[in-house]
């Protein structure tokens, strides 16, 4: 079946329909990510997007549900060059396209994404639309596009209630520290029958359990299960609490440390939880913030935030550690930056810059034990480089400096 992506400058691919059927429209954003296609997907910071893969082949190992950064997939739809039909992984559970299908995700394969990435890098993000209907009007549907936003969309992808995750007692629970995962031919072929069997371990890269004994609550603007992973692995009891909790009510479990989370849309949408997160910030309660988390906590404390013209969204990123001046490779996904002309410096100092084009990617808060990044240091997809800044956030509830 055919189908068609239209932009919101009237520009048209023609290619071939995957997924569900399904006609949406969406805002158009591309990754430039060479794997880990499944925790994009599952990735809750693009509800109320449309992703473009750059790399050409998408869905060659399948799906691998223990891979998967959230309950469901969140994007409005999923933009192609080529989608494989025929995966192989002893891993993969189901092909992309099944994956698509159930749970109603629309998309595009056979187009050119190269020529689709350079109309959005030089033009910026831009609305638009897939549909299978060939009769479609130009005059009709892009007022449409022009009229599309992604609105609040934090309320839809957070947690409905709150819910703990227990920190690791031993570090043989978290997986085998070999760089990939153990081939275990037993659950292979019990997989391969239709039968249920334990799935293989993911490797681990964490080698103490520091946080051992310390309480994490993580606030879930549309968090990555991994953010949470990544705490519970080294130890820490992680409790998860929806986005709209009081800070109130946070502060009432005592908390060792708090987490901000990633999330999707524009952060000045999330005028509520702003103001909670301020609360949180006048304690003297550790706190690290990754992402839309970060963004709001600079909007909470007087800074303000920007739309870039066509984000940050890959595995491939360098920021600069403006206290060691080392470069470390990130992982990202956002559109929205904190302004730093807007930022006081009684306030917060910058503490991580993008080398590629000197954007801010982290914040030191002054007198405060808090700081955040831009980036993703749980990284699923992406390098593990930035993984020891939650050793950092450890250390803080510890007691020590930042």
């Amino acid at each position: 079946m055919k189908a068609f992506l239209i932009l919101e400058d009237g520009t048209v691919f023609e290619g071939i329909h995957i997924g569900a059927e399904k006609e949406i429209i969406s805002e158009i954003v591309f990754n430039t990510s060479m794997a880990g296609y499944l925790e994009v997907l599952t990735d809750p910071s693009y509800a109320g997007q449309a992703v473009c893969m750059t790399y050409p082949l998408i869905g060659n190992y399948g799906v691998c549900k223990e891979d998967c950064e959230s309950r469901r997939p969140w994007p409005d739809g999923f933009i192609v060059r080529e989608l494989s039909r025929m995966p192989s992984n002893f891993r993969s559970d189901c092909t992309i396209q099944e994956y698509l299908e159930s749970f109603g995700v629309p998309g595009i394969a056979g187009i050119d994404t190269r020529a689709l990435t350079k109309i959005l890098r030089e033009k910026g993000t831009m609305n638009g639309m897939i549909t299978t209907n060939a009769d479609y009007s130009l005059e009709e549907i892009l007022p449409r596009l022009a009229a599309y936003t992604t609105g609040n969309v934090v309320e839809k992808v957070t947690c409905e209630n709150k819910y703990e995750i227990k920190g690791a007692k031993d570090l043989a629970e978290n997986g085998p520290i070999s760089g990939s995962a153990v081939f275990n031919k037993e659950s292979f072929l019990a997989g391969a029958r239709g039968e249920k069997h334990p799935p293989e371990k993911k490797p681990s890269l964490v080698k103490q359990l520091n946080g051992a004994g310390k309480k994490v609550a993580l606030l879930d603007l549309g968090a990555k299960d991994n953010i949470a992973r990544s705490l519970a692995m080294r130890g820490c009891d992680v409790t998860i609490y929806p986005a709209l909790t009081p800070a109130a009510d946070i502060i009432a479990d005592k908390p060792d440390g708090i987490m901000l989370s990633n999330g999707p849309g524009d952060p000045k949408e999330c005028e509520s939880i702003i103001r909670e997160i301020r609360k949180l910030y006048e304690t003297d309660i550790p706190i690290f913030a990754i992402c839309l988390g970060h963004q709001l906590m600079a909007l909470a404390t007087g800074a303000d935030t920007f739309k870039m013209k066509y984000g940050h969204r890959g595995g491939n990123h360098p920021v600069k550690d403006l206290t060691t001046g080392r470069v470390y490779i990130s992982s990202q996904n956002h559109g929205y930056v904190v302004d730093m002309d807007k930022l006081d410096p009684k306030v917060a100092a910058p503490a991580f810059v993008n080398v590629n084009d000197g954007t801010n990617e982290g914040l030191e808060y002054t007198g405060k034990n808090i700081f955040t990044v831009q980036f993703h240091p749980e990284a699923c997809p992406g390098p593990q480089d930035s993984g020891f800044l939650f050793d950092r956030f450890i250390t803080m509830m510890n007691g020590g400096r930042k």
